[in-house]
């Protein structure tokens, strides 16, 4: 209900001729993803949202009468008072603040129907902003097993707007939530859910006028601005459009609700518990009993997962199984890239004259890019996986599971998550960061995060351990190779990049970064069977992203990186001299001095330095360089892991990389800052370039001295140094 003094319908309204702007909204868990992908399939694109870090997922809709939706995918919230960037976020689209995301014209509201009391909270909110709402409501078949009942028409009229039943994963409801997407503007007027006190109306009115008048906001939106301005607890929190008359304004208004003694959040939030119990008390036919068995289903599930011991057992055969089956299933497919790739050069090479042009399609873009995009289908199989765990809500458990130890070195259990990521990408992992509370946790957390291995460095991993590690049996039963070499090799390198970061943490924990170990509060969520069609579709997002970025990134540095390695040419000298005489090669010889005691020869440090810009660019540096060599005689082949096999350094007539030098470029990879755009992100979260200098500076470090044990070590135990 709105302040009846400024009450006047809301601007949202939608005109045949431009596209329905819908907003998906609800709780982390609810079903919200599921539902978008269900909704949108492959007609959706991901971004950021301008001037932040934020990820923005947009996707189009079909309707039944021809035309299309635009669906709006915003980050999951408990409440539209924001306590992080991405609740933010949610909440400046929804009251339309932010110029670069038209205004909802309708809310899609998703209910987990296990758990109502909960949902609505937000719900109560959503009605206050005065767009119209539906309610899907998810988990319905979850619901009905766990013999929770739930009137579907009663509770639409108990809150006055549509309630749709859905379960994404089968497909039910989303023909009848189109339908009434499509007619939504023939559902009745929201009605919000609270009224103001008399005696705070006339207090509040000053404040929400001057929004009202400064922003050009609606009366409703600026009532909503207006009490989430006096929800939140600390006045320093103010809200950073405010100017100094109304951040004047805002301190009068909490004084004189004080004078008043008005409690005023604990008025807001009773007002909206008391609606919720009301809403609830009508539809919870069969929920007490449904509820305690569907707590006890999950009690006996957390006693093993979450145990003490077998917790620990549980996750790290989890992870292992999981970069066991990364290494052997994608091994099919990538040999199928592999032989594709082979096909076009071959082809290049048959059908066109000999030139730079050739030497720049086989040396450059099938030798560099072609290499890379080989461990796509292991990059995808990372991803699929980390999907399901999250699907199933294990992964809130091993969040929770993980604060033990975490706390020990000073990282909050929230920081489970943004490190998980970090197996993705440390970039959103880093972004992620801004939902820990504590300063010193969350600054610890984006400084070992970059230790996590990330995707981009999967494919060097993969690179040295198909090249060099032997496929041979570690764990199996009867004919089943449940662990091979390689597989537990790769799994070490993540392992070690874990340990190393909680090592890290702890080490900033009592020097630079003093202070109480966080507390950590989480919800668990049901455990549920995960949607298949959810992890394909991250998949196929992921490669989409993953082929832009080659197409881009990759094959910009992999020409620039053929120019240098091609020019100035020396016609008189051998290929492989011709290379170590380049541009390229003549920095990679500079730096030579700085990086042999690690085993690595001018080459390698040719893709280090390369590999600035991403890590991945380093395998396309390594079959660019070794390509080059070749091109003109038409036996650029892309079988780089042959090539790096086969070299042999002319000065000493051995190996230029062994099984050691293979474990120890790893190893340094495992370790160093090797990625631009992280380091970016990193001084953006922490609003200057101290503490990426510092990070640069410690992994870089770590990386040289981690290499220079192993591979000295290595040697002295006669394991062979090339």
């Amino acid at each position: 209900m709105s302040f009846t003094t400024l009450d006047t319908d809301p601007p949202h309204s939608h005109t045949p001729q431009s596209r329905l702007q819908v907003a998906l909204v609800g709780n982390p868990n609810s079903g919200k993803t599921t539902l978008f992908n269900a909704l949108t399939g492959l007609r959706q694109k991901v971004g950021n949202y301008p001037g932040v870090t934020v990820e923005k997922k947009e996707g189009r809709t079909p309707l039944a009468n021809g035309q299309s939706a635009n669906l709006i995918d915003l980050p999951g919230l408990y409440s539209l008072v924001p306590h992080s960037p991405d609740e933010q976020i949610a909440r400046e689209v929804l009251l339309g603040l932010r110029a670069d995301t038209p205004v909802p014209n309708l809310i899609v509201n998703t209910v987990d129907a296990s758990n109502l009391e909960r949902n609505l909270y937000l719900t109560s909110q959503l009605l206050d902003i005065g767009i119209p709402i539906i309610i899907a409501l998810t988990m319905s078949d979850d619901a009905e097993q766990a013999g929770i009942e739930i009137p579907v028409k009663e509770l639409s009229q108990k809150i006055g707007v549509p309630v749709i039943p859905v379960t994404a994963t089968k497909r039910i409801g989303l023909i009848d939530l189109l339908k009434a997407i499509q007619s939504y503007e023939e559902n009745p007027k929201v009605t919000p859910v609270w009224e103001p006190p008399a005696n705070a109306v006339e207090v509040i009115k000053r404040l929400q006028e001057s929004l009202q008048s400064t922003f050009h906001l609606d009366p409703k939106i600026a009532q909503v601005e207006a009490v989430t301005l006096l929800m939140q607890e600390d006045p320093s929190q103010l809200h950073e459009r405010l100017n100094t008359e109304q951040k004047q304004i805002l301190v009068a208004t909490r004084e004189a609700l004080a004078n008043a003694e008005i409690d005023f959040p604990t008025v807001v939030i009773n007002a909206r518990y008391q609606w919720i119990a009301n809403v609830v008390e009508v539809v919870t036919q069969g929920h007490s009993s449904a509820e305690r068995q569907a707590a006890s289903s999950n009690e006996k599930l957390d006693r093993v997962l979450m145990h003490p011991f077998w917790g620990y057992v549980v996750f790290f055969a989890v992870m292992m199984l999981m970069f066991q089956s990364i290494f052997s299933w994608a091994q099919v497919p990538m040999d199928w890239i592999k032989s594709g790739i082979g096909y076009l050069e071959t082809l290049i090479t048959n059908r066109m004259p000999a030139g730079d042009l050739r030497e720049l399609l086989i040396g450059g873009v099938l030798g560099g890019v072609g290499n890379t995009i080989v461990f796509l289908p292991q990059i995808l199989l990372l991803f699929f996986f980390v999907s399901l765990l999250e699907d199933t809500g294990y992964m809130a458990r091993a969040a929770f599971l993980m604060d033990r130890l975490m706390s020990k070195v000073g990282l909050h259990g929230k920081s489970f998550i943004p490190l998980l990521s970090s197996f993705a990408c440390a970039i959103p992992a880093i972004m992620a960061t801004r939902t820990i509370g504590d300063r010193k946790a969350r600054l610890i957390t984006i400084l070992v995060s970059p230790l996590m291995s990330c995707s981009a460095r999967l494919p060097v991993y993969a690179l040295m351990i198909g090249a060099f590690i032997p496929n041979r049996p570690v764990l199996h039963i009867g004919r089943w190779n449940l662990l091979t070499l390689p597989g537990l090799t790769l799994i070490s390198l993540y392992f070690l990049g874990m340990i190393i970061a909680f090592v890290m943490s702890g080490i900033f924990h009592k020097t630079l970064l003093k202070g109480v170990s966080p507390t950590f509060l989480l919800e668990l969520p049901p455990y549920r069977l995960p949607s298949l069609k959810t992890a394909v579709l991250q998949m196929i997002e992921r490669a989409m992203l993953f082929l832009k970025r080659a197409g881009t990134v990759i094959l910009a540095i992999t020409t620039l990186l053929w120019f240098l390695s091609t020019y100035p040419r020396h016609p008189e000298l051998p290929n492989d001299q011709k290379t170590a005489r380049s541009f390229a090669g003549q920095a990679g010889h500079l730096i030579e001095p700085l990086i042999r005691p690690l085993g690595f020869d001018w080459k390698m440090g040719v893709g280090i330095v390369a590999s600035f810009a991403a890590r991945e660019v380093f395998v396309s540096a390594m079959g660019t360089v070794y390509n080059v060599e070749n091109a003109e005689e038409g036996e650029g082949k892309v079988d780089l892991q042959k090539r790096i096999q086969d070299d042999v350094d002319p000065r000493t007539g051995k190996k230029v990389f062994t099984p050691l030098v293979a474990v120890s470029l790893m190893v340094y990879y495992v370790l160093a800052m090797q990625c631009i755009s992280t380091i970016a992100v990193v001084r953006r979260e922490t609003n200057g370039w101290k503490w990426p200098l510092f990070q640069i500076a410690y992994m870089t470090g770590l990386a040289w001295v981690g290499s220079f044990i192993v591979f000295q070590v290595g040697k002295l135990m006669g394991w062979g140094g090339g």
